[in-house]
């Protein structure tokens, strides 16, 4: 679903790219060193259309130029280099470029034509076109000094798998710059007894770089205006565009149509909300407040569903019941234009097999299949208070959820998974929820998920981006598993992958 909501601007990879070629060449071959050059210029183009921020280090063709190449992107403080083997060159002259800018590589090994002209082919032509010669020796390099890489091979031109893979790789770079320099709002604390929620601030930013801001209860009543405010006119405007109001439901007894009172709550917290976000900086939001006996802070707890569900659609995903970890995974999807709404396991249907996916709260309503509705709910299941609660469904056709999660030894960790999003009727109870079906039915699917000890929310997006998560965390070095439906022996069905 479309909505009016401004979308936030997410920061642009910043990519370093340098061509490599032998200094020795030049004078044998006039001419040569301008054709690389001009292969190099047509990569840089491409790659600046993808949204990145590109800074060439030119041709590098000694060692020299590979020190002075180096030291320009620490400078300029890329998030990825991008090494292009234009023509044999050595390692000794690739190496010290990574090294001293310290961040993770990939090798393009794009070769001008398709094939040869065996019978013409003279030696400037297959210079220019042996590319793949030094890559072999550039990766032994790396992979014994200890630096991440990975190579992208196929023809430079009209290679859409390949340039697709290039593209994926840009993408999460800039995923990547986004978690590095987040903000996530922690507003309260996490629902007591969920011990898969409990995160330890200090390895989220020395993995991710993320900050995560301490906020407390009344930083954000604080900034809730009064009822005769403008901004709430508006927002209260705003709220019935976006959202279908829902009548009285038969199928559930604490669920009715919103009253006016109730709908000017929610915009009056959305409000404040907004300026939490605003006045913090803020990149993402984890939140959780039990209160008690009706007091103002339980009633700010319970009207928070509308304002978040806004947020999100807005770029700023908020996370329910203290979960930072998901609300990382739902700021990646976001990045990666996917969306990542709050979710979670809630039935099996053995009969269709598919499973029923959402949560209560707040969801990414510009990923909703059809207008969200809003429902009064007199109870919030497990939770205190009462008011305005967010129902929908995810678009139907491909989607992918991502959870993360801590191994033992406290390192984050991502699952994985693509599947779809299936059309059908769904529970009207005041709740998000989805029919997702996997490639493994419900049953197996649930066994491999569990058996990587997730936590017991997802974020759910549109479209599969599988790929560029696991690009992601290559980028990262974090371990990535992805549960798929691939053949062979169900053991073997969760793929795992993790940066050298």
């Amino acid at each position: 679903m479309k909505t009016k909501i401004k979308r936030k601007t997410h920061r642009p990879a910043r990519i370093g790219i340098f061509g490599v070629g032998l200094a020795a060449y030049w004078p044998q071959f006039p001419g040569l060193r301008e054709t690389l050059a001009g292969y190099q210029a047509e990569i840089e183009r491409h790659i600046s259309s993808f949204g990145a921020d590109v800074f060439s280090g030119g041709l590098v063709d000694d060692t020299f130029a590979a020190r002075k190449t180096g030291d320009f992107f620490e400078a300029r403080n890329v998030d990825f280099i991008i090494c292009y083997a234009a023509t044999y060159a050595t390692s000794a002259q690739v190496l010290p470029v990574v090294q001293r800018a310290r961040r993770s590589v990939l090798v393009l090994n794009l070769q001008p034509t398709p094939s040869l002209d065996y019978n013409n082919v003279d030696t400037r032509l297959f210079l220019a076109n042996c590319g793949s010669c030094p890559v072999p020796e550039i990766s032994c390099a790396f992979a014994r000094a200890g630096i991440p890489f990975n190579v992208v091979t196929g023809v430079l031109t009209d290679d859409e798998k390949a340039w697709t893979e290039i593209r994926e790789w840009c993408e999460a770079a800039a995923a990547a710059r986004n978690l590095n320099y987040g903000r996530i709002g922690f507003l309260g604390h996490v629902y007591p007894g969920m011990l898969d929620m409990y995160s330890d601030f200090t390895t989220v930013q020395g993995m991710l770089g993320a900050h995560i801001e301490i906020l407390e209860m009344c930083d954000l009543d604080k900034r809730v205006p009064r009822d005769s405010a403008p901004a709430v006119a508006l927002k209260r405007r705003e709220i019935n565009d976006l959202f279908a109001i829902a009548a009285d439901s038969p199928g559930d007894e604490i669920t009715r149509a919103p009253a006016e009172e109730d709908l000017l709550w929610s915009a009056r917290v959305a409000c404040g909300l907004e300026k939490l976000v605003a006045d913090f900086k803020l990149d993402g939001l984890t939140y959780y407040y039990r209160g008690l006996d009706g007091n103002n802070y339980e009633k700010l707890g319970a009207g928070l569903i509308v304002g978040n569900s806004m947020l999100t659609a807005a770029g700023i995903p908020p996370a329910g019941e203290g979960d930072l970890k998901t609300c990382l995974a739902m700021l990646i999807l976001e990045c990666m234009n996917a969306g990542g709404s709050f979710t979670e396991f809630i039935a099996m249907d053995f009969k269709e097999n598919f499973l029923l996916m959402g949560h209560d709260g707040p969801g990414h309503i510009a990923i909703s299949n059809n207008k969200p509705v809003l429902r009064a709910l007199d109870i919030y299941h497990g939770k205190r208070g009462f008011g305005c609660s967010v129902e929908f469904s995810v678009a139907t056709g491909p989607v992918t959820i991502l959870g993360i999660t801590q191994d033992r030894n406290g390192r984050l960790k991502m699952i994985v998974a693509e599947g779809e999003s299936l059309p059908g009727p769904v529970a009207q109870f005041g709740n998000t929820n989805s029919r997702l079906k996997f490639p493994l039915g419900p049953a197996d699917f649930i066994a491999e998920w569990c058996k990587e000890g997730p936590t017991h929310h997802v974020a759910l997006g549109v479209g599969h981006v599988a790929g560029k998560i696991k690009k992601l965390a290559r980028i990262l070095n974090v371990e990535v598993k992805e549960i798929s439906g691939l053949p062979g022996n169900i053991e073997q069905r969760g793929q795992s992958s993790r940066a050298n």
